[in-house]
C-alpha cells in the first residue's frame, strides 16, 4: 500500500478539522497555533477526542481549544516530571559516587570487577565515559584532566558527566547488592525496585525531552512496585494500571519526600490538573486519587 496522502496547508489543515466536526471559534487563532505546532502532533491529542475512528469524525462537544487545552497540559506536565527527575538524578549521582568510592577508592569505576560481567559492558561504559570527558564544556573538569594522568577523573567527578542512562546501569549492575541496598536505603526502597524504577526514568526522561506526548501514554517497560515499604507509598501505589504515568508520579513525590521534605511539586501536579480541568483516568490515576496519603 503507497502513502498517497497530499501535503496540505495551514487553511486546509483547518478546514479539514472543521468538516470533521472540530468547533473552532477563533479561526486566525487556530491558524496560528497550526503554523507553529505541527498536525500530526496536535494529532496525538484529539485522537481521544474522536467518536467515530473510521470517519474521523469528532465528538459534538470538542473544540480546537479544548484540544490545545490538552496539549499545553501535556507539555507543562513535561516540565514538572523533568524538574523531579532532575533532583532524583542529582541525589542519585552523589550516593552512587559517595558509596562505590567508599568500597573501591576514587577511581572504584575503573575496575570491571565491580560490575556483573554478564550483563554490563564495562569497555563500552569507559568509552562514553571519556567521550563526555572529551566533549564536557566544563572547565574544572578539562583542568582536573591536564592536571593529572589518569584514565579518568575520580569518581565524584565522572559521575557528573555520565548520562543519566548510564547511571542506572552503573547502580542496577553493581556486583555487590551491599552496595546498591546501602544506596536504596537512603530513599527506604528494595534495592531491585530503585534499580527498576531508574531504568523506567530513563525512558520517562527521554520522552520529556524529546517533547513527545507524556499523557496517556502507555510504558513499554514496566516497573517493579514496591510491596513492602511506608504505608502511605504502598496505599498510593494503583497495581491496576502498571504502564501508565500515575505510579511514576507517586514514584518521584516519594522520593522527592526523602531528598527535599519541603518541596511543593506535589501542589504544583494537583494545581497543573485542576487548572486545565484534566480527566486523570487515561494516566492510570485512580478513583478519588487525592485522597490517597501520597497527596494529602
Amino acid at each position: 500500500m503507497e502513502f498517497d496522502k497530499p501535503p496540505l496547508s495551514f487553511e486546509q489543515q483547518l478546514d479539514r478539522l472543521i468538516e470533521r466536526g472540530m468547533r473552532v471559534t477563533d479561526r486566525p487563532r487556530a491558524l496560528a497555533y497550526l503554523r507553529h505546532i505541527n498536525y500530526y502532533r496536535l494529532g496525538t491529542y484529539w485522537w481521544s477526542f474522536i467518536g467515530d475512528h473510521n470517519t474521523h469524525q469528532f465528538k459534538s462537544d470538542t473544540s480546537f481549544e479544548s484540544v490545545l487545552n490538552l496539549y499545553v497540559f501535556d507539555r507543562e506536565l513535561r516540565l514538572l516530571l523533568l524538574d523531579a527527575i532532575e533532583r532524583v538524578e542529582v541525589s542519585l549521582r552523589t550516593q552512587w559516587a559517595y558509596h562505590v568510592a567508599k568500597e573501591g577508592g576514587s577511581h572504584a569505576h575503573l575496575n570491571k570487577e565491580l560490575f556483573n560481567a554478564k550483563d554490563f559492558a564495562h569497555d563500552s561504559f569507559l568509552d562514553n565515559l571519556l567521550s563526555e570527558i572529551n566533549r564536557t564544556s566544563d572547565r574544572n573538569i578539562k583542568k582536573q584532566a591536564q592536571k593529572y594522568q589518569e584514565a579518568t577523573p575520580a569518581i565524584w567527578i565522572i559521575s557528573e558527566v555520565m548520562s543519566f542512562g548510564w547511571l542506572s546501569r552503573c547502580y542496577g549492575n553493581l556486583k555487590r547488592r551491599r552496595i546498591r541496598m546501602d544506596i536504596a536505603q537512603v530513599y527506604d526502597l528494595n534495592e531491585a525496585v530503585l534499580a527498576s524504577f531508574l531504568h523506567h526514568l530513563t525512558t520517562a526522561g527521554n520522552i520529556c525531552a524529546h517533547h513527545a506526548r507524556l499523557w496517556n501514554r502507555d510504558f513499554t517497560f514496566r516497573m517493579k512496585l514496591p510491596h513492602n515499604g511506608p504505608d502511605y507509598l504502598i496505599q498510593s501505589l494503583n497495581a491496576h494500571s502498571p504502564r501508565e504515568l500515575y505510579n511514576t508520579l507517586v514514584m518521584l513525590a516519594f522520593l522527592l519526600d526523602k531528598i527535599s521534605p519541603e518541596h511543593s511539586w506535589k501542589s504544583r501536579l494537583k494545581a497543573l490538573i485542576d487548572n486545565h480541568d484534566i480527566d486523570t483516568a487515561p494516566m492510570g490515576f485512580p478513583e478519588h486519587w487525592q485522597q490517597l496519603p501520597m497527596w494529602q
